[in-house]
């Protein structure tokens, strides 16, 4: 939704974007200890297991064919998506990103490259979050529910790989996501147990967040940091949004995204006690594109008023200010919660409702099954105190947690590349 994102900071729209028997290892050695600078920063690129270039392709793909994309939105019609085969018999994996992230964002494009050089048949897809997939692909155009957006992923996946099928030779399927693209990747793995379209010999979860209304919560509050408080997020944001815009004009090239995002934190060197600051501003402009375009599908009249119509060329003024007011947790009880309650037969709690936009619906499946792994970090900054509890808990000698490495920071460093390249080629042996 680049319009959008360019009136809120000249285009930017992003997301930031174990051991094994589940044990710490103390021989891990990611330099990064704070988990707010591990997640800004990342992994360096010395300690990266670095791969050759890959030719990744983008396409298009028609979802719903009588579907009328809203006026503003006329551009995001299509689902965007990328993939790189090899021209020989291989695996295919489907890459899922986290929240607000694109199919051919800095995340993916890594996991890509390192799958590819793998032997993979690459497939990489957007969130459900993002506003291409949410006016594209989304049977509702809402976002957040765990089943629907699954099957929303699994719709799209099938039609992919149909569009391949007499191309390429596939000879096993595996699906891996990060962030909130692994929580999708549980809930689509547990969707395809049912209906075995593809019977996934490895899925791998990458830092998912547990529950995702607690998620949304952490994250809605990491702007509390911001220095005089939430009463002076205006001028923060305005401060902000004036360096976006020096950076921006000086710099030879910078898609919109994470890695504009990452480009700005290494620029600025903010100070570690605004980082938390920062990181909830990144996802606020998430928060803003998602709530903005699911408001133009469904005419809710969450951020506009209902009967206020926006053009293909309008200027949405102060819907950017107001959606950027609103955060996850805004949209969960005045849009998402009434929406939804609105379509099921006999309505249920907002506690109800909480519980089912969590790994914890589908636990025993999760315990059950063999083939679901999970990577993750002791310090990742989007669980709850009981979080890696669960995780532990539920995929036991399956899970693999790092003892720090914040929220996906250290998703590139060697140790985790050789670890997820090894479960998905030695038949999920953690050596």
């Amino acid at each position: 939704m680049l319009k959008f994102a360019r009136l809120l900071v000249t285009g930017l729209a992003v997301c930031l974007a174990v051991a094994a028997r589940g044990q710490d290892d103390p021989a891990y050695a990611f330099p990064i200890q704070d988990k707010f600078r591990a997640t800004v920063v990342g992994t360096p690129e010395k300690l990266q297991k670095l791969f050759p270039p890959v030719v990744v392709h983008e396409d298009r793909l028609t979802v719903f064919p009588q579907r009328h994309a809203p006026n503003y939105l006329w551009y995001e019609a299509q689902l965007r998506y990328s993939y790189a085969f090899q021209d020989q018999p291989a695996p295919l994996i489907f890459l899922i990103a986290g929240t607000g992230g694109a199919h051919n964002g800095m995340r993916n494009l890594a996991l890509a490259r390192a799958f590819y050089n793998a032997g993979f048949h690459v497939v990489s897809l957007s969130s459900p979050t993002l506003p291409n997939f949410i006016v594209a692909a989304s049977s509702t155009g809402v976002p957040g529910d765990a089943v629907g957006d699954a099957q929303d992923l699994y719709r799209v996946m099938e039609r992919i790989r149909e569009r391949y099928r007499r191309r390429i030779e596939v000879t096993g399927y595996y699906l891996t996501g990060y962030s909130l693209g692994g929580f999708n990747a549980a809930f689509v793995a547990w969707l395809d147990q049912q209906r075995r379209a593809f019977d996934f010999r490895r899925v791998l979860l990458i830092n998912p967040p547990v529950n995702l209304y607690e998620s949304m919560s952490i994250l809605d509050r990491m702007l509390e940091s911001i220095p005089g408080g939430m009463d002076n997020f205006h001028s923060y944001y305005d401060e902000i949004v004036r360096e976006f815009n020096v950076l921006y004009s000086t710099a030879d090239r910078l898609e919109f995204g994470e890695e504009f995002l990452y480009s700005v934190f290494s620029q600025l060197q903010p100070r570690d006690d605004e980082l938390a600051a920062l990181i909830g501003l990144s996802f606020r402009f998430s928060a803003a594109n998602l709530m903005f375009a699911a408001d133009l599908m469904t005419n809710y009249g969450f951020i506009k008023p209902s009967n206020v119509h926006i053009g293909r060329f309008s200027d949405p003024g102060d819907y950017a200010k107001v959606a950027m007011r609103l955060g996850f947790t805004d949209y969960f009880h005045r849009f998402f919660y009434p929406f939804y309650n609105a379509r099921l037969e006999r309505p249920i709690s907002r506690e109800a409702m909480i519980g089912r936009m969590s790994l914890a619906r589908i636990a025993g499946f999760l315990h059950d099954s063999d083939r679901i792994f999970v990577m993750h970090n002791r310090d990742d900054l989007i669980l709850g105190d009981s979080g890696i509890g669960f995780i532990t808990r539920v995929f036991g000698e399956r899970a693999k947690i790092y003892p720090n490495g914040g929220h996906l920071g250290n998703m590139q460093y060697v140790v985790n590349v050789r670890d997820m390249l090894r479960l998905m080629g030695e038949l999920g042996k953690w050596r």
